[in-house]
């Protein structure tokens, strides 16, 4: 061997054993979801599922953090500033795209803040009320409510969020006038549902969907193009009278923008191979969720596209929050 040829070896060595920054022996402790809602909320039962999931795949315990508040922007912001290690990531929902116009001032910019690592999973919002409500459908519920201007409430998980929106774009299209009470998680909202402090709400199907079943609330439409396969007789709200009428609840796993793009794409293989075991999608079935694994590219092109498409939409229905 040439004194030149031996020095390429142990240059290439030491490169080698040099280079623990990205997924080099990654990940070394515990890794980090965090949630912007409340614990039973629909992003947070999401989240679990893929949380446990991909532990299994790291060799290291994913763990959820709930940091609930201010439309969930507290824990989007938290992770716009977080070290950019891997080890403290994001689930987001479609309401990181809605409050990017919708509020007049965000200490963050998902597009620019964010490496985007999976779409993790969709689902529509179900228009539910209290069963004392004496509207048994969307059409008798327009009509109840357009004879009571600003008498009847709604909830939301926060000004801007998906929930929020949902209402909104039903409330534009119908021309209603409502008033829009914000919890701080789905469960919290559901509670004074049940209790009749709420008249009606557009919540996550997987925390709606067992008080739907017990009958402890009215479903009245899903937000999607289709029905939902766990609630079959329950109608489409444009089938039901709000023809064009369409919003899914989305999720998204997320990285500060820093991330070295090899613990970007070790966190995608993980989530993926999650989201696509059986385990997995038997029961994000039956909370009537549908796993929606991606690359990072198309992640980010999807954040780009659902911002573009709802700043639109938070135009049109005068939308902004201070």
């Amino acid at each position: 061997m040439t004194g030149s040829a031996a020095r390429i070896i142990a240059l290439a060595a030491c490169a080698l054993y040099a280079a623990p920054l990205g997924a080099q022996g990654y990940p070394v402790k515990p890794v980090r979801i965090v949630v912007g809602f409340s614990a039973g909320s629909t992003t947070d039962l999401i989240g679990r599922v893929l949380a446990a999931k991909m532990g299994e795949g790291l060799g290291q315990p994913v763990v959820v953090d709930n940091r609930p508040g201010a439309g969930a922007n507290i824990a989007a912001e938290l992770i716009s500033k977080a070290p950019p290690d891997g080890y403290t990531a994001l689930l987001a929902n479609a309401g990181i795209a809605t409050g990017a116009t919708a509020y007049v001032k965000l200490n963050f910019n998902a597009l620019r803040d964010f490496a985007p690592v999976s779409q993790v999973s969709a689902t529509p919002h179900i228009l539910v009320t209290h069963p004392s409500l004496p509207t048994k459908s969307v059409k008798e519920l327009i009509a109840f409510t357009r004879a009571r201007p600003g008498e009847l409430n709604f909830a939301s998980t926060g000004h801007g969020n998906s929930d929020h929106l949902a209402a909104e774009l039903f409330s534009y299209m119908t021309q209603l006038k409502m008033v829009h009470i914000t919890y701080k998680g789905g469960p919290l909202a559901l509670n004074d549902l049940i209790t009749g402090q709420i008249a009606m709400y557009f919540a996550g199907l997987p925390v709606a969907l067992p008080l739907v079943k017990a009958g402890r609330v009215r479903a009245l439409g899903v937000t999607g193009a289709k029905r939902a396969s766990t609630l079959p007789d329950v109608p489409t709200v444009a089938e039901a009278g709000v023809p064009g009428y369409e919003h899914i609840l989305w999720s998204m796993l997320m990285l500060p923008a820093a991330t070295p793009k090899d613990v970007v794409a070790r966190l995608n293989r993980e989530a993926v191979k999650a989201l696509s075991a059986p385990d997995v999608r038997e029961r994000y079935a039956g909370m009537g969720v549908e796993p929606t694994g991606s690359t990072t590219e198309q992640a980010a092109a999807y954040l780009k596209s659902e911002t573009d498409k709802y700043a639109k939409v938070v135009k049109a229905i005068g939308l902004r929050i201070e």
